[in-house]
């Protein structure tokens, strides 16, 4: 089992989704946060000098998965957040030690579904 976190651009939430969607990917939670990677926020002119801004709004997808489903899942990420620009996001895969549906108490691969 694993757990997959993707950092993705809030305008590409409903691509990556119809692409994991069309993997058969169907359990996923999304969250808005808040951060920066290489384009270190928004730079804008004012006044005629540079003003950065600390961090930009971006979509967290969390998918917990099990194990024949994770490069399916990364391919579908890829495809539906890729626009080829900087700040197209991260994939993190982890390994999930533990799941547990709590209605049925079912433990491991079962629980993820």
């Amino acid at each position: 089992m694993k757990l997959i976190i993707a950092i993705i651009q809030p305008y590409k939430l409903e691509e990556v989704k119809e692409e994991l969607y069309k993997q058969e990917v169907n359990l996923i939670t999304v969250s808005e946060v808040l951060g920066h990677g290489r384009q270190k926020g928004v730079t804008e002119v004012y006044r005629g000098h540079k003003e950065t801004g600390n961090l930009l709004r971006k979509i967290r997808l969390e998918i917990a998965i099990n194990d024949n489903f994770v490069e399916p899942a990364i391919t579908a990420i890829i495809k539906g957040a890729k626009t080829g620009e900087t700040g197209d996001g991260k994939i993190f895969v982890l390994d999930l030690k533990e799941c547990v549906r709590i209605r049925t108490e079912e433990r491991g691969s079962v629980a993820i579904g």
